[in-house]
């Protein structure tokens, strides 16, 4: 709970600095946007932090956003298959991405890393293949499923006001994923084997299958996060579409909360995370001209939440020492 009120007051200072910084930051046409792109990431986001909770990590979420945001209109442009045909196969390839990557990393004991770097090069170089590195999109059709990106929800009992139709599914997403984690067995086993996998597989817990569904959550929501980032652009180019996002996805789970180390997450958390992380990005490019420098800030934000967990888990360790030796 520290934690997310920490962030939280973070993003408040961000917010009101970056405001008083550029007069645009406030314009009706930048927030909406920020709000979007905040949904948009925050979907993928929780889903790496399934992962994250393991202990383990997914580098390929980018790429499946792209193998997804390409794959999608290709399908349904140039080989006309029916919209529910084209939608079942994208989510099915997408579950089927972290089945695959839970299994080498369960069965082959490969490293979480490995593999999922390998997803990276793989699955952008998939989408190239087929797309013959040519720039996919719905064109002016298709405008009744693009509303799941673009639309907009009115706010009952509120006139003028409406929500980014994004944010009614980071919402679904959000309540699923904490009820997961915080009120079922699944949750509690997920954060057991994080913590000690080891205990955990002598407690009677299938941790392999806790690590399977964690990756599965993780590949299912980066490909929903693509089908509603290519629903959003309209288009999709192979060979940048979807670049670095698992950076920012990462670095949202790291800022809300969820420690490398594994065992500790909170879904609320992320959400902050990421509306930081949109908030940094989007004050780069309205105060600075150094919009270079963007990745040097994620890297940092990287680097400071894995140095702040460091410093906490040595602390509560020291207090635990001392608790323990004044108790005998």
């Amino acid at each position: 709970m520290k934690k997310i009120l920490g962030i939280t007051a973070l993003l408040v200072v961000v917010c009101i600095v970056t405001a008083l910084a550029s007069d645009s930051f406030l314009s009706g046409y930048n927030l909406e946007n920020l709000v979007r792109r905040t949904a948009l990431f925050g979907i993928i986001s929780i889903g790496v932090a399934f992962v994250i909770v393991t202990g383990g990590i997914d580098l390929s979420i980018g790429s499946v956003v792209c193998l997804v945001g390409c794959g999608l209109p290709w399908l349904m442009t140039v080989r006309h298959w029916p919209m529910p045909l084209a939608l079942a196969t994208v989510a099915a390839v997408s579950l089927a991405i972290g089945l695959a990557h839970g299994l080498l990393v369960t069965k082959l004991r490969l490293q979480p890393f490995v593999v999922t770097l390998c997803g990276l090069l793989l699955y952008r170089g998939l989408a190239r293949g087929f797309t013959n590195d040519q720039t996919v999109g719905f064109g002016a059709g298709f405008k009744g499923l693009r509303l799941l990106s673009n639309g907009e929800v009115p706010i009952p009992f509120v006139h003028g006001f409406s929500i980014p139709a994004p944010w009614i599914t980071l919402v679904i997403v959000a309540v699923v994923a904490a009820v997961l984690l915080n009120r079922t067995l699944f949750g509690r086993y997920l954060l057991a084997l994080g913590r000690n996998e080891n205990a955990a597989r002598y407690s009677g817990i299938d941790t392999d299958r806790m690590v399977i569904l964690a990756y599965m959550a993780s590949s299912g929501l980066a490909g929903l996060g693509g089908l509603l980032f290519v629903l959003d652009v309209n288009s999709a180019q192979p060979v940048d579409f979807g670049n670095f996002y698992e950076l920012y996805a990462i670095a949202a789970a790291v800022l809300g909360g969820c420690s490398l180390r594994g065992g500790e997450g909170s879904i609320v958390g992320v959400i902050v995370g990421t509306a930081l992380m949109q908030v940094l990005r989007n004050a780069m490019t309205l105060v600075t001209t150094h919009n270079n420098i963007e990745f040097a800030i994620i890297g940092a934000v990287i680097l400071c939440g894995v140095v702040a967990d460091e410093l906490v888990k040595r602390y509560s360790a020291r207090r635990r020492a001392a608790r323990e030796l004044g108790e005998g």
